[in-house]
C-alpha cells in the first residue's frame, strides 16, 4: 500500500538558486496552493512595499511542540497578529557574468 506524501510539507530548507531560506508548503485545505516563502519577518512597512497581486504575504505560525505552518492573511486576520509575517520567496536578480 502506498503511503500518502503528507500537505503540510517538511520543515525548513535553503533556495536551490540562492541558498536563501525558505519554507515550501501546501497552504488551503480545499483549493491549496503551494507556497515558498521566505522565513524573513516582515514588519507592516515592509509587508506594504513587498504586497502585489503575485507576491502575497503570509502569517508564520511557529509553536514550541509543533512545526512551521504557513497562513492565509485574510481581510479578519488580527492586526495586532503576535507571529511573524512573511512574503513569497523570489531569488534576488543574477549578477550578470561574461563568457570571456
Amino acid at each position: 500500500m502506498a503511503v500518502r506524501a503528507s500537505r503540510k510539507g517538511t520543515g525548513p530548507t535553503r533556495c536551490p538558486s540562492c541558498s536563501a531560506p525558505t519554507l515550501t508548503q501546501w497552504v488551503g485545505d480545499t483549493a491549496a496552493v503551494r507556497v515558498t516563502a521566505d522565513l524573513a519577518p516582515l514588519t507592516p512597512t515592509q509587508q506594504t512595499e513587498l504586497r502585489t497581486p503575485n507576491r502575497l504575504i503570509w502569517c508564520l505560525l511557529n509553536g514550541e511542540h509543533r512545526p512551521p505552518r504557513l497562513r492565509w492573511i485574510h481581510a479578519w486576520h488580527p492586526a495586532d497578529c503576535p507571529h511573524p509575517h512573511v512574503t513569497d520567496h523570489q531569488c534576488p536578480p543574477a549578477e550578470p557574468t561574461t563568457l570571456f
